[in-house]
């Protein structure tokens, strides 16, 4: 059976300055899009697996350009909605050195806010699908979208689907009522990978663990505490994986990732990101690195490595969407980091 990995959540137009410029310091911004669950799947099909691409978009020329980009990147669009609302839209200032980067939000309306229980036939969405893709923000954005949200993950098992979510607590989004605490763990109760950094464990499913998320220091065998807590609590998890940044300063990152599949706990190789291009969507190259891996490589720390190294990669790409094939993140993989010019 062929691999389809389909994936559903919002996406936005993303506006950003030029360069490493503050908002509006000249007059412009450059548009491209951007959002968890698309740049999980054009990085899937960057790898070289099937990929589908679900959401509510209004019936727009944006949502036509948007459409004509995920083609361009072989990602599926046909099962996109159109529906009332407005196409979002998220403002992103990169950081540089000690400066942050800054995530200004405009989604309040959105056609995936509006949306009901019902809005997407299920059938269709994930037909021909063997791997189903979601992340903890589209739950954030409504009550609307957190139950479409829950149907999804419920409709993909029924559908005999396996299941990963990418916890991303996102703190300035869970506003419609409820917290991410309330919503999360009966979502993650149809999940089969889940993916987190320590700070999504403990926000979104209220797991506490003596660890500091704003450390530069990363103590390794308190991973493998919080993992097992994890395990624990979600029977219906086959793994968990967890990505272990030591933020330097917004240009120097360490960049690792550790996996429990209950058999064993496995920590891959670190990498020393300097100089970061832009780190927006790099989480997300990392969910779409280790899905691919699991579906296509021979072992989970085969996967393992191949997400990190390709999250890596994405650190020097402006822009959410990864943009390096397999063979590229295998040379990183195998030593080829040096940046010399390949001729």
């Amino acid at each position: 059976m062929s691999t389809l990995v389909v994936t559903f959540g919002e996406i936005m137009l993303r506006l950003a300055p030029p360069g490493f410029e503050r908002f509006l310091q000249s007059p412009q911004f450059l548009a491209t899009f951007g959002g968890g669950e698309a740049n999980v799947a054009v990085a899937v099909s960057g790898f070289g697996l099937p990929a589908r691409y679900v959401t509510v978009l209004p019936a727009n020329p944006i949502t036509d350009a948007f459409v004509g980009e995920m083609r361009r990147f072989g990602v599926d669009a046909d099962q996109i909605v159109r529906g009332k609302g407005r196409f979002g839209i998220y403002f992103v200032e990169p950081g540089a050195n000690q400066r942050p980067s800054k995530v200004i939000y405009d989604r309040e309306g959105s056609s995936i806010a509006a949306a009901k229980p019902g809005a997407i036939d299920w059938s269709k969405a994930l037909a021909g699908g063997t791997w189903f893709h979601i992340t903890g923000i589209t739950p954030a954005i409504s009550e609307g979208a957190a139950q479409l949200a829950i149907e999804s993950v419920k409709a993909a098992r029924a559908q005999g689907l396996k299941v990963s979510c990418d916890l991303n607590f996102r703190k300035n989004l869970w506003k419609w009522g409820k917290t991410a605490a309330e919503v999360m763990p009966e979502l993650f109760q149809y999940v089969d990978v889940g993916i987190a950094n320590e700070e999504d464990c403990q926000m979104t499913l209220g797991l506490k663990l003596d660890v500091d998320v704003h450390s530069g220091a990363l103590d390794r065998e308190q991973y493998r505490k919080l993992t097992d807590m994890v395990l624990e609590k979600y029977p219906n998890l086959e793994a968990i994986a967890v990505t272990l940044r030591e933020s330097h300063s917004a240009s120097h990152n360490g960049w690792a990732a550790c996996l429990n599949n209950r058999k064993e706990f496995l920590v891959s190789k670190h990498y020393d990101i300097t100089h970061i291009v832009d780190r927006v969507g790099g989480g997300d190259c990392f969910a779409g690195g280790l899905v691919y891996g699991l579906n296509a490589l021979g072992s989970y720390q085969e996967a393992l490595e191949f997400a990190v190294a390709a999250s890596c990669l994405k650190h020097s790409i402006p822009g959410d969407f990864n943009r390096f094939t397999a063979d590229e993140v295998h040379a990183l993989i195998k030593g080829g980091g040096s940046g010399r010019v390949q001729r």
